[in-house]
């Protein structure tokens, strides 16, 4: 596995981390390479954006 190092608005990294509080995720990483897999899925799943905006880009 290799080591990103990445900048999130402080708001999002607080509500990250309410998730691995919680017990959604065991850890902040883990919760993020859940994001990407998601955002690569949606990607994957229908070959193109059918409106050429990307919902999980909002900040």
């Amino acid at each position: 596995m290799e080591r990103v190092t990445l900048r999130i608005p402080k708001q999002q990294i607080e509500e990250v981390e309410q998730m691995v509080e919680t017990g959604e995720f065991p850890n902040r990483s883990e919760a993020i390479r859940a994001a990407v897999r998601d955002m690569l899925n949606e990607q994957d799943g229908s070959g193109t954006e059918t409106t050429n905006k990307r919902t999980w880009a909002k900040v």
